[in-house]
């Protein structure tokens, strides 16, 4: 196409001008532009939904071999079925009549009650939990894309959804810190906005998530205040206001609430003294761990963000216990530190690479693909995730399959006294006692693994050792499944 300028005049020649292929050029660009940008805002939201599958195979081929330990689900299983019959919390595999608000102040659990009343199941509680991880991938994505473009923000939150943190956790049965994950990283995403209220906001919540948590409410109100001193002063006193509120609520809850429901008070004072060696024993793996959790994951650059103080709470209590089980990197400890520290290296990237030291900003640009590789290698190797790559893990093996018909000989709703092996198959309709626990009561049966052997060969005697005066009969043993029926 060509547009002529008109007659020529004054011995002037006439001129064209060619713009065709610039108007076609403009609009291509113009069209790739907008997809491109279409893209961008859907990765985020792609990723969860990626990583919700992908944790969802996980935890659910893992209950299917009966591969959990299954006492913590078992436990929250007979909490939210509680809740969902709206009864109090009792959790008898705690003991009879124990309240579970008297063991940890978790109400934020109830929220899966009606869930739960529709699909009865602790595969209903694995698939929220992994859906809550996979929520939180959102906004630590969003943030990292916000501050550090799209590529590196998708990097970002593709390594965090991998971390080795959120793994362990999705692996081990269901807690309560899965909504404290997701409350977080939205709660740090909107800081990182300078949406200071929005961030106090989602922080809030966690003071129904879990009775130290609202320490850490108070370590993202400090933040919240020094970021938002001279911008907005209002927010500032708002923040400190609410630091405060945070160690007064925890501090009511673990002296008051907790101790209303039981009897010998606050029951993990005693995981801080000194009676397991104190802060410095096994100190070497306290410190292995504090590697974990800032190199493979930030490359220490984490360091550098004042976000990192949102972790110190958690760590904090952690390393102060003798406890070797809370200073390991097993179970779900970590997962709370997750997205503290993914985003703590996005606020830290986002102030290094506009810095004016060169090899620091090198390092920033090289730092999101490499957390991201160091993510995946480890997910290929030695994280749960790996077992995604095995195909028994969607086989549900035959001995399991022999327990199961073992135990569906019991009848619904009936007093059973069980272990690890037999609690999730049961839990959803029986009354369900821990092995030995049962302080009093005279179950119906008893069903336990002994594969080991570890009740001895005379089983029915085992059992009457247990509840003296009763009589127990062998009903069946599949699988190293035993159950055992009173019929005295």
């Amino acid at each position: 196409m060509s547009i002529s300028g008109g007659p020529a005049r004054a011995g002037k020649p006439m001129t064209a001008v060619v713009i065709g292929p610039l108007v076609v050029a403009a609009d291509r660009a113009d069209r790739d532009g907008l997809r491109a940008a279409r893209v961008a805002r859907a990765s985020p939201y792609l990723l969860a939904a990626l990583l919700f599958l992908v944790y969802t195979a996980l935890s659910l081929g893992l209950l299917r071999r009966m591969e959990n330990s299954s006492w913590d689900l078992g436990i929250f299983e007979q909490a939210v079925r509680a809740y969902a019959y709206l009864r109090a919390p009792v959790v008898e595999l705690k003991g009879p009549g124990f309240n579970i608000l008297g063991d940890h102040f978790s109400p934020v659990v109830a929220l899966l009650a009606p869930l739960y009343r529709v699909f009865p199941g602790p595969q209903t509680l694995l698939v929220a939990q992994a859906f809550l991880f996979a929520l939180s991938a959102l906004p630590v994505t969003r943030a990292s894309a916000r501050l550090l473009g799209p590529a590196r923000g998708l990097a970002l939150g593709a390594a965090y959804g991998l971390s080795w943190g959120v793994q362990r956790a999705v692996a081990f049965d269901f807690h309560e810190i899965a909504f404290a994950v997701p409350l977080l990283a939205f709660a740090l995403e909107a800081l990182l906005a300078r949406r200071w209220r929005a961030a106090l906001g989602w922080g809030a919540g966690l003071l129904l998530v879990k009775e130290d948590l609202g320490v850490t409410l108070a370590a993202l109100a400090l933040v919240v205040a020094w970021r938002a001193r001279g911008v907005d002063r209002r927010a500032a006193r708002l923040a400190l206001a609410v630091a405060v509120a945070g160690v007064a609520v925890a501090a009511l809850v673990f002296t008051v609430v907790i101790p209303a429901f039981a009897a010998d008070g606050y029951p993990y004072w005693n995981k801080l003294d000194g009676a397991g060696g104190g802060p410095f024993r096994g100190l070497g793996t306290k410190l292995a761990t504090l590697a974990w959790v800032l190199v493979p994951t930030t490359g220490l650059l984490a360091l550098r963000s004042p976000l990192l103080l949102v972790a110190v709470p958690t760590l904090g209590w952690r390393f102060l216990s003798g406890e070797s089980h809370y200073w390991s990197t097993d179970w779900h400890y970590s997962a709370v530190l997750m997205p503290v520290v993914a985003l703590a290296l996005a606020d830290a990237l986002d102030t290094v690479r506009r810095g004016s030291r060169p090899r620091m900003r090198a390092y920033a640009l090289q730092l999101p693909p490499a957390v991201l590789a160091a993510a995946l290698a480890l997910s290929a190797t030695s994280l749960p995730l790996a077992r995604l790559g095995d195909g028994s893990l969607y086989r549900k093996p035959a001995r399991v399959l022999a327990a199961e018909r073992l135990l569906d000989r019991i009848p619904d709703g009936s007093e059973v006294e069980a272990d690890n092996a037999a609690l999730t198959r049961l839990t959803s309709r029986c009354r369900v006692f821990w092995i030995g626990d049962a302080r009093g009561r005279l179950p119906a049966f008893l069903a336990f693994d002994n594969s080991s052997g570890w009740a001895g060969e005379d089983l029915p005697a085992y059992a009457e050792q247990l509840h003296p005066g009763s009589r127990f009969v062998r009903v069946g043993e599949a699988g190293g499944m035993v159950l055992l029926e009173r019929v005295r």
